[in-house]
């Protein structure tokens, strides 16, 4: 079986962006699902790919957000886009858990549990810690890049500019 993981904040949703750094909605209210976004899905969806948000969360651990309003806004995005499952991983920094990326212990719980053959899979994040989890898991990357003021991933496979481009690509392959 082939994945596409997925970030949440910026790649399906608007990341609310503050000094040219993204930050996730603070609850549902903020909350704005991308153009295109449920195209890209539905498109990836359609030809057989498990879809999979892997999203670290860390304002819960810090106490800026309750996890109630992380998963509120998980199941609204699970109740309108085709996506399998969300993964969050709410510790910070300092917890350091392997499920955070840019470790990739998300990705390989998740192949682990769907059998997916990470090689022939994707991971699509906009910042570098996405696309460190992405190579570590030994799954192809794609980087939406927002040109946020931080660290820029160091390898990638492809950039693109929304994830619609992504699926394109990623359905290219598939077609290739």
């Amino acid at each position: 079986m082939k994945a596409v993981f997925l970030d949440r904040d910026g790649v399906i949703n608007k990341a609310i962006v503050k000094d040219q750094k993204p930050y996730p909605p603070a609850n549902l209210s903020q909350l704005e699902i991308l153009p295109s976004v449920d195209l890209a899905l539905n498109n990836l969806h359609d030809n057989g790919y498990k879809l999979i948000v892997v999203t670290n969360q860390p304002d819960v651990a810090r106490g800026v957000t309750k996890h109630k309003t992380v998963e509120e806004i998980n199941s609204f995005l699970q109740s309108c886009l085709p996506i399998d499952e969300i993964l969050c991983c709410f510790h910070d920094n300092s917890d350091n858990c392997e499920c955070r990326k840019p470790k990739p212990g998300a990705i390989l719980d998740a192949g682990k549990k769907y059998n997916i053959d990470l090689a022939e899979s994707f991971m699509v994040g906009d910042r570098w810690r996405d696309i460190e989890a992405g190579t570590a898991a030994g799954c192809k990357t794609i980087f939406l890049d927002y040109g946020y003021n931080e660290k820029q991933p160091l390898h990638l496979d492809y950039r693109v500019r929304s994830l619609y481009e992504a699926s394109q690509i990623i359905l290219g392959e598939k077609n290739g």
